[in-house]
């Protein structure tokens, strides 16, 4: 899964990394969480990127209870065909979500478990496969969420955890955005190869959500880096 990441990149390394026609303006997070705003790119009407700041947390359109967020995060690349909170999105509603590292918890034993800050070994950015909604209702403001899917790990993330979002490189990015027809979406939907990304044991300071420093990715005293 993915419950925290961050986006500490310029902008201009943002428009590099995912052939951006413009630079996203966005402030450096180092401990990004669900309910959060995020930034985002999708397609406008025009076929053409825009940026989007969306929720982190799928509300569907059709949902009366916002708490159904909490349960949103993440979306399984599997089912999301299936799925009816994610199956119009899916066709629809697709998204770029930015990012330049995310953290995973690897469980030691029953009480403790190491957080690590996944990223490329150049630490660039790279997005998430994502999905957004907007939900309307009288007197109330647009609702605009995004999830993030989720895939099986690879050989990389496996000694930490069995999923991991799916990643896509700049030259997945257009094809993602665009309408090349479901199979082709369904076959984007895998692992990253396992050198795109190396992962450096940090301290549980990045526990809490309350914590948005540089310090969250700073290797833990006597960790290990993969």
């Amino acid at each position: 899964m993915c419950g925290r990441f961050t986006l500490k990149a310029k902008p201009k390394e943002v428009q590099d990394a995912l052939g951006l026609p413009f630079e996203p303006d966005f402030t450096p997070r180092y401990n990004i969480a669900p309910s959060q705003t995020v930034l985002a790119i999708r397609a406008n009407i025009d076929g053409k990127p825009e940026v989007a700041l969306l929720r982190w947390g799928l509300v569907p359109s059709w949902a009366d209870d916002l708490s159904i967020a909490h349960r949103m995060i993440n979306a399984r690349s599997e089912t999301v065909q299936e799925k009816p909170s994610f199956r119009s999105a899916f066709k629809k509603r697709r998204c770029l979500i930015v990012a330049d590292g995310f953290y995973e918890w690897q469980k030691l034993d029953a009480k403790k478990k190491q957080p690590y800050w996944i990223h490329r070994p150049d630490e660039k950015p790279f997005a998430f496969a994502g999905l957004w909604e907007r939900r309307e209702r009288p007197g109330e403001e647009p609702l605009e969420t995004c999830t993030i899917l989720t895939t099986s790990a690879n050989e990389t993330l496996r000694p930490i955890h069995e999923r991991m979002p799916v990643i896509f490189a700049k030259e997945q990015t257009s094809a993602w955005l665009a309408d090349p027809g479901p199979d082709k979406l369904v076959a984007m939907l895998k692992p990253c190869s396992d050198k795109f990304l190396t992962t450096t044991a940090v301290s549980d300071r990045v526990n809490s959500p309350r914590n948005d420093v540089p310090a969250c990715i700073e290797p833990a005293l006597g960790g290990s880096l993969f």
